[in-house]
C-alpha cells in the first residue's frame, strides 16, 4: 500500500504522539500499520471506543497478523483487573430511579416526588464521579454539570442530602452490599493506579475519553499514542474530555479522507466555521480523496432519538412497501429511557390506565403535568421526549412501533435493510453511501440567534461547541450523497451531484397546512400546476429511490403528496 506523507511520519515517529485525524482518514489503517513497524516482541494495547468498535479492530489486527496486539476497550480492561476473583455482582443495566430511591430510603421533606427528582440527581452524580479523574466524590461540585435554572435551585436546596447519599450508595457497591455499575469498576480500576505490561499503548477515539480512563493512560510508562478527532468530540453529556487537548506530546495529522468527495469535505470546512458564533476560529484541514460508487448503503442520521422515531414513523407510514430496515445499537433503546421507563408506560399514564404502567416512577405521577414537572428539575431529556411523542400520535403508538419493528433485521442482516436508522451517536464511526440528515441539529440561524438573544455569560459555548461536532459528524458519514435539510446548510453554499438540499416548509405555510383555502393550497403548492420535465422526473426518481419520504418531496417540489404520487405512479415507481 502507498501511505501518504502525513501517514508515513506517523508510522516511522518515535516517543509519545497525537494523531488529529478527520472522518473516513484511514486512522486503523494507519495505526496497525504503526503496530507492524515495531518489534515483533513488543507488547502493544490498543484501546477502543466500544465494543462493537474492539471486534472489528480485533479482526483486522488478527489479518495483519499481529498476534502480539491485545485490544480491550477500556472496560473489558478495567473489567478484568477488577471484577475476576471477586466477589463483585454487576448490574448491567444501572440503577433506576425508583431502586436508588427506595435503596437508600430516600425522603422528600413532603415535596410530591422530591425523592425521585433527588435519586435522579445522584445516579448522575455517581455518573459524574465514575467518570471523573477525582479521588473523592467531595471533590467535586456537580452544580456545574446542570444548566437549566429549576434543576439548579432544587440540587442547591437539597445538595448536601444528594452529596451523602450519593456516597452512601458509593460505599455499598464498593463493600459489594449490592451490584456494581460498569462505570464503577472502570473508576475503582482508575483509584487503584494499575500499572499496565505493555511497551505501547494505541489509544483509539481520544476526544471522547473519559478523564478516568486519561489519567490511567497517562500515567503509563509505555510509549503512548492517542488518537481522534478534536471535531468529533460528542460525548460530554457522559463527562468526557478531549484527550488530544490534554496531551501534551508531538502532534501528527491525517487530513486527508478516503470516505468522501471534495464536496462534501467542503461543506464539513463550512460547517466548522460556525464555531465562529462561538469565538472559536480554528481551522479545519481536510481534503476529501473519497470516489463517488454505487448506493448500496441507506441512511436517516438524526440529533436526538424523538427525532429520529418521528422521522422512522413518517418512513414506514408512508412507504408500506419496504419491507426491512434497521436501526443501529438495540431498537428497544428508541422507544425506551435510560432507565427502563417506555414509551407505553408514558402513554397509559397519558390515558390514566394506571394498571397497565409498569415502571415505578412513571406510576407514581398523577398525570403528564406531574411528570413534566419532574422532567423540568432533573433535566431528563428522553422522558421529555417520550412526553413529545405521545402528545403527538397518542394511541397509535402501539401499532406504528409494531410496524416498525416487525420490518426491522437483526445486525447479521444489517445489509438487507433499505434503510438504516440511527442517532449521530450510534453511527459514530460508521459509514453508508447515502445519507438523509433530519431536521433536529443546530443550523447557523439558531447559533446567530443565541448570540443576538443573550448575554455572553448565558451561553454554554461547551455544549454549543459539541452540536456543531455532532453535525460535522452527521455529515460525514456519507461516501456518496448527502440530503440535507435546507435550514442545515450554511449560506450560499452551493448544491452538487454529492450534496442535495431539502426544501423547508416556509412558517407561514406550516399555519396553514390544516386549512382547505383553495387560494392558500395553490400558494403553498405553487409547482402544482407546472408541467413534469425530464429532468424533474430525473430529479424525483433519484429521491424517492433514495428514501426521501413523501411528506419531504411534495415539500421539496412545491407540489401536493397525490400529485407526487400520480406522478411515481406514470414513472412505474413503487408508490409510497
Amino acid at each position: 500500500m502507498k501511505w501518504t506523507q502525513e501517514q508515513q511520519k506517523i508510522i516511522n515517529s518515535t516517543g509519545n504522539i497525537k494523531i488529529n485525524a478527520v472522518a473516513g482518514s484511514g486512522k486503523t489503517t494507519t495505526v496497525i500499520e504503526y503496530a507492524r513497524s515495531r518489534s515483533a516482541e513488543s507488547k502493544i494495547l490498543y484501546l477502543a471506543f466500544n465494543k462493537s468498535v474492539k471486534l472489528e479492530a480485533a479482526k483486522k489486527f488478527q489479518k495483519a497478523g499481529l498476534q502480539n496486539v491485545q485490544v480491550e476497550t477500556a472496560h473489558s480492561l478495567a473489567y478484568k483487573y477488577i471484577i475476576y476473583n471477586s466477589n463483585y455482582r454487576i448490574r448491567a443495566q444501572g440503577y433506576k430511579t425508583s431502586e436508588i430511591a427506595e435503596l437508600l430510603h430516600l425522603q422528600g421533606n413532603g415535596e410530591k416526588h422530591n425523592e425521585y427528582i433527588i435519586a435522579n440527581h445522584i445516579n448522575k452524580f455517581i455518573t459524574y464521579f465514575c467518570n471523573s479523574d477525582k479521588l473523592k466524590v467531595q471533590d467535586l461540585n456537580y452544580l456545574d454539570t446542570i444548566s437549566d435554572t429549576n434543576a439548579k435551585k432544587f440540587v442547591t436546596t437539597f445538595y448536601q442530602y444528594i452529596l451523602s447519599k450519593t456516597r452512601l450508595l458509593l460505599s455499598k457497591m464498593d463493600k459489594g452490599e449490592i451490584e456494581i455499575t460498569h462505570d464503577f469498576y472502570l473508576k475503582k480500576f482508575q483509584i487503584l493506579n494499575p500499572k499496565l505490561p505493555f511497551d505501547f499503548i494505541l489509544f483509539d477515539e481520544g476526544q471522547d475519553a473519559s478523564p478516568a480512563m486519561l489519567d490511567v493512560f497517562l500515567k503509563q510508562n509505555a510509549t503512548k499514542v492517542i488518537v481522534g478527532d478534536t471535531n468529533q468530540q460528542i460525548y460530554g453529556w457522559r463527562f468526557a474530555v478531549n484527550s488530544l487537548e490534554k496531551a501534551n506530546f508531538e502532534t501528527h495529522y491525517l487530513s486527508a479522507s478516503f470516505r468522501f468527495s471534495q464536496d462534501i469535505a467542503d461543506l464539513a470546512k463550512q460547517i466548522f466555521k460556525y464555531k465562529n458564533y462561538i469565538n472559536n476560529e480554528e481551522a479545519i484541514l481536510i481534503t476529501g480523496k473519497g470516489e463517488v460508487g454505487e448506493i448500496k448503503s441507506k441512511a436517516i442520521i438524526a440529533r436526538t432519538n424523538l427525532g429520529l422515531l418521528l422521522k422512522a414513523i413518517e418512513y414506514v407510514t408512508e412507504n408500506k412497501k419496504v419491507k426491512y430496515i434497521y436501526f443501529e445499537g438495540n431498537i428497544n433503546s428508541y422507544t425506551y429511557a435510560d432507565e427502563g421507563a417506555s414509551l407505553y408506560d408514558v402513554l397509559n399514564l397519558q390515558n390514566e390506565n394506571r394498571h397497565l404502567i409498569k415502571d415505578k416512577l412513571i406510576k407514581a405521577m398523577k398525570n403528564l403535568k406531574e411528570l413534566e414537572d419532574y422532567i423540568g428539575k432533573t433535566e431528563d431529556m428522553q422522558l421529555g421526549m417520550m412526553v413529545e411523542i405521545v402528545k403527538e400520535y397518542g394511541n397509535k403508538i402501539p401499532n406504528i412501533i409494531k410496524t416498525i419493528k416487525n420490518k426491522h433485521v437483526e445486525g447479521d442482516e444489517k445489509e438487507k435493510a433499505e434503510m438504516i436508522f440511527s442517532t449521530v451517536h450510534r453511527c459514530k464511526g460508521m459509514e453508508y453511501d447515502s445519507v438523509r440528515l433530519v431536521e433536529d441539529f443546530i443550523s447557523e440561524e439558531k447559533l446567530e440567534k443565541i448570540k443576538k438573544d443573550k448575554k455572553p455569560e448565558e451561553i454554554n459555548l461547551t455544549k454549543l461547541n459539541e452540536e456543531i461536532n455532532l453535525l460535522y459528524v452527521a455529515v460525514t458519514r456519507a461516501k456518496s450523497k448527502l440530503y440535507i435539510p435546507e435550514s442545515l446548510m450554511p449560506l450560499n453554499f452551493p448544491e452538487s451531484s454529492q450534496i442535495h438540499v431539502i426544501k423547508d416548509i416556509p412558517k407561514e405555510d406550516k399555519k396553514a397546512e390544516k386549512t382547505y383555502n383553495v387560494d392558500l393550497i395553490r400558494e403553498k403548492h405553487k409547482g402544482a400546476y407546472q408541467p413534469w420535465t425530464p429532468d424533474l422526473d430525473q430529479e424525483l426518481s433519484e429521491m424517492f429511490s433514495e428514501g426521501i419520504s413523501g411528506s419531504d418531496l411534495a415539500r421539496h417540489f412545491g407540489r401536493t403528496k397525490s400529485a407526487i404520487s400520480s406522478r411515481l405512479k406514470k414513472l412505474d415507481m413503487n408508490n409510497f
